[in-house]
């Protein structure tokens, strides 16, 4: 999520951990210091912070490596509870070294590894490469456009894990698809977005200017409504084992 807001309203709808993020129409890029520690300052839920220096694809140069350093390094500072990130070689493989060097860099905040992991060149390959620098979860819709379509092969993938990473399933899941998904993939964590649109609250609107590559968003925002997660949690309800919903 985006917003201190939607943070707030995900925290009270029931969900147990948050993940942070800016720019969630180009898929999510690393917030400013502001926003974590607003966000930090207003939730008592851990707090997961995106580290991706640019939108596109997740192979980068020296300096936007060096940036994710330093922005890992800052989201420690300001309480952050773990990070999501992920860093490819051009082959589509995932980055080994400079995976492993993030990943201990960041300790001891949880690290998870975001759906760079569903453009590799081969998701069973990258399970075992994540597993073995110790990255603690990784999040796919099983390479698909949406988890639901890619269902069997997160399967496949949770049972490859054997336990010893977390698979946590994202994209396309809603309350009533979400207990199922889980039931069939044997997942215990899932990543949900839950945005609505509502309209800005603005009175003088300039419809002749964009300030972004997507016309006409200047006035409507994407946020978080508390009824939604809390509906999304009664779906996955179970006396015997409540499922973890993550909310971004």
């Amino acid at each position: 999520m985006d917003s201190v807001a939607s943070a707030i309203a995900a925290e009270r709808g029931g969900a147990t951990r948050v993940e942070l993020c800016s720019g969630l129409i180009e898929g999510g890029v690393t917030p400013s210091a502001g926003l974590i520690v607003t966000t930090r300052a207003a939730i008592s839920i851990p707090l997961h912070v995106m580290i991706r220096p640019r939108a596109a694809d997740f192979f980068y140069d020296a300096c936007e490596f060096e940036a994710m350093q330093r922005d890992i390094a800052l989201a420690q500072r300001l309480g952050a509870n773990g990070i999501v990130f992920g860093i490819l070689n051009i082959d589509g493989c995932v980055d080994v070294a400079r995976t492993r060097e993030l990943t201990e860099l960041a300790r001891p905040l949880a690290v998870t590894f975001h759906r760079a992991f569903d453009m590799t060149s081969d998701l069973f390959r990258a399970l075992d490469d994540l597993r073995t620098v110790g990255v603690d979860r990784v999040l796919t819709s099983g390479g698909e456009l949406t988890a639901p379509l890619g269902q069997q092969t997160i399967a496949q993938l949770v049972t490859k894990s054997q336990g010893k990473i977390a698979v946590m399933a994202g994209s396309g899941i809603k309350p009533d698809n979400a207990r199922r998904l889980m039931e069939e993939t044997g997942v215990k964590e899932i990543h949900v977005g839950l945005r609505t649109t509502q309209p800005s609250p603005m009175l003088h609107r300039n419809p002749r200017v964009s300030m972004g590559s997507a016309q006409g968003r200047e006035y409507q925002r994407s946020v978080v409504v508390e009824e939604d997660v809390r509906r999304l949690c009664a779906a996955l309800a179970n006396p015997a084992e409540t499922p973890r919903a993550r909310l971004t």
